[in-house]
């Protein structure tokens, strides 16, 4: 049964329209890839669920709960935690603080985010706005999973990021997907990497499907097609 479910959404930004039609699903425990060149509707995908962008046709629900009808703070307490592009930590807030600010009871803690994160937790007293943007994004990752998360979102988590630095991002999401049965929905330009921890990918295409299936199944003409520059 599918945790997130999504079919036909459309929205717009006022009388630009941005989706087009949109469909995807989520399972327990499944990482999902939604992938796209710049500008084709991933982000607007992911405020829609988020309930920054209101749908103006087609259905979204999750665990059964129509979004739709919520704002964003409720739907943040259903159990999904956005990691949203360019991290917007709270910069005049310490790491703990910035942790503790979204906690939710749950198993993540500040314990638990030190160990996946362990420089977060070496650098617990320092100001956000004092870490590099390695750290900074680790610290958005750790923020959202303090709330508790079944549906973990991750809008370009490696983006701008040293390769060292990319590689332990990747590694934590691959702890998350073999230690949690958390469903994960990550937008990502790396394919070589998407291709280790996704179960399965929906490309879009002018805010519609353009192809969805399994990661063994996205063959280079594909990618050629959809994602070429």
């Amino acid at each position: 049964m599918s945790m997130l479910e999504i079919s036909g959404l459309q929205a717009s930004y006022g009388p630009s329209q941005a989706l087009f039609g949109v469909d995807l699903s989520i399972g327990e425990g499944q990482v999902l890839a939604l992938m796209g060149r710049n500008g084709m509707g991933k982000t607007t995908t992911i405020k829609a669920i988020c309930g920054m962008v209101v749908p103006s046709k087609g259905s979204l629900s999750f665990a059964g709960e129509d979004l739709r009808r919520l704002k964003s703070h409720q739907i943040a307490r259903l159990g999904i935690g956005l990691v949203p592009e360019g991290r917007r930590c709270f910069a005049p807030l310490t790491v703990e603080e910035n942790l503790t600010a979204a906690a939710r009871p749950g198993d993540w803690d500040f314990a638990r985010v030190g160990q996946l994160f362990p420089r977060l937790a070496e650098r617990r007293d320092q100001l956000a706005s004092s870490l590099s943007g390695g750290e900074q994004q680790m610290l958005a990752i750790g923020r959202a999973l303090m709330t508790n998360p079944r549906l973990l979102i991750l809008d370009e988590a490696t983006e701008g990021l040293a390769p060292v630095v990319r590689q332990e991002i990747w590694a934590a999401i691959s702890r998350l997907k073999a230690e949690t049965g958390m469903a994960i929905l990550v937008v990502d330009k790396t394919l070589s990497e998407l291709r280790q921890v996704a179960d399965a990918a929906v490309i879009l295409n002018k805010g519609e499907n353009a192809w969805s299936g399994s990661m063994a199944d996205l063959t280079p003409e594909l990618t050629d097609r959809f994602l070429g520059v």
